[in-house]
């Protein structure tokens, strides 16, 4: 259902050459072990206890190299080592799109990302924006080791990784830093209290360049009360909002994720309307007065009231 901890920077040039080398050699042997490897016993599930709970890498069987990452039995993320652009959850498309709208193509971003997973939406970063600066802040250092064992990236990727909580880390950025922060920090398929105040959005809004954007993974069931809050609680650090989700998550029919985008500057929502509706498994995104007639007049959430996200239903996951 979601996702946890992140990546970041990469190796520094003082590495040489000579390391290059043997970090490559010491990724084939690794990709061997975990995630590449040819004989049939390589593609068994392999799991690991981690601070979050049990990990688990379930192969798919549809792409020989795809891997779904699970905590506690939830669906986190989903790598595809052959093919890093590929994005199988629809939240992750979601986030994807945001990546791709955030700059020209092709053009180095930097990029926080607050919670880790597998480092799905890092590698696709890395692979669709080449030289992008990466800082990811994951708090669980135990499964950030599992998945950089079983799934390495990229040795050439400018991804590096701080274990620390999300909000400790993002107060030790610069002014200004980022052109993009992605927040998709789950611990026990909920999102932390901490995380979803208005005194954290606006330290998230101090991290980020004038023309910056904030994207969000975000979980909600009926009726939508802690969405509504969450749109509300944006609308009061930044001006500008877009909200995507299924449109049975919107008619408050299921549990689902919903990805926001925010920034100070008018954002692309028609573009990002016509990629949401065209992806695999359509969504629908709202922006300007519908969103602000969906929030119903929820209150602005702050730190003294946070809660941690509601609890997804056990038929999520089956």
């Amino acid at each position: 259902m979601a996702r946890r901890g992140a990546p970041a920077r990469g190796k520094d040039k003082a590495a040489g050459k000579g390391k290059a080398a043997g970090a490559k050699a010491k990724g084939r042997e690794e990709r061997q072990a975990g995630g590449r490897g040819s004989g049939r016993a390589e593609r068994e599930p392999v799991s690991q206890p981690v601070g979050g709970g049990l990990a688990e890498l379930v192969p798919d069987r549809d792409r020989p190299h795809g891997w779904t990452l699970l905590i506690d039995g939830a669906p986190q993320s989903h790598v595809d080592l052959d093919d890093p652009t590929h994005l199988s959850f629809a939240y992750q498309r979601r986030l994807g799109h945001a990546i791709d709208l955030a700059a020209p193509p092709l053009q180095p971003l930097h990029v926080l990302h607050l919670g880790g997973g597998a480092f799905t939406l890092a590698r696709y970063t890395a692979a669709t924006r080449p030289r992008s600066t990466q800082q990811v802040v994951e708090l669980d250092a135990p499964l950030v080791r599992f998945v950089r064992d079983r799934l390495p990236l990229d040795p050439q990727a400018r991804v590096r990784v701080r274990a620390a909580d999300a909000r400790d880390g993002l107060g030790k950025f610069p002014d200004g830093w980022a052109d993009l922060v992605i927040a998709d920090v789950f611990g026990g398929a909920r999102t932390p209290a901490h995380l979803t105040s208005a005194e954290f959005l606006t330290e998230v809004r101090r991290v980020l360049k004038p023309e910056g954007r904030y994207a969000a993974n975000l979980a909600d069931g009926p009726p939508l009360a802690h969405l509504r809050g969450q749109v509300a609680t944006a609308a009061a650090v930044f001006p500008e909002l877009a909200l995507a989700a299924d449109p049975v998550v919107w008619r408050g029919r299921r549990f689902g994720n919903a990805v926001l985008l925010a920034s100070a500057l008018p954002l692309p929502v028609a573009e990002f309307t016509r990629r949401v509706a065209s992806d695999p498994h359509p969504g629908r995104v709202e922006h300007g007065r519908a969103l602000t007639d969906f929030t119903g007049g929820a209150a602005v959430v702050t730190d003294a009231a946070a809660k941690p996200s509601p609890a997804p239903p056990p038929s999520v996951f089956e």
